[in-house]
């Protein structure tokens, strides 16, 4: 897999109105989350790193306690076991998340959906 198609990926709801698209190889995921206006993925820690850049829209984005405003082109960092929180502000929004090593929890959605190897 060298070109992704987000299309071809199921859209799976992880928090009321938040919606991911999760493909992966062996170290590294992708995630297109998708938020509802006013959606909200509560405050979580993972062991994943997480990476990140907002693509449409806006998010209220804690990380650690310190919280900004995140608009498109916008990007952040988020080492293993920190606590993070997001929020869409002023309408829907779109983000692309980066993990690694890859969320286990995240497979088996992704997994839904495995593209031919021609793609």
């Amino acid at each position: 897999m060298s070109f992704i198609d987000w299309d071809k990926y199921p859209a799976n709801e992880v928090a009321p109105g938040v919606h991911i698209r999760t493909p992966y190889v062996e170290n590294l995921m992708l995630s297109r989350v998708e938020f509802d206006a006013g959606a909200v993925v509560p405050m979580h820690s993972h062991p994943h790193e997480q990476g990140g850049m907002m693509i449409e829209g806006k998010m209220k984005f804690t990380i650690d306690g310190e919280t900004r405003i995140v608009e498109p082109g916008e990007a952040f960092l988020i080492p293993a076991n920190v606590p993070h929180r997001a929020e869409a502000i002023d309408g829907p929004c779109v983000a692309l998340d980066i993990f690694s090593p890859i969320r286990e929890d995240y497979v088996e959605l992704a997994n839904r959906y495995i593209p031919p190897k021609d793609e």
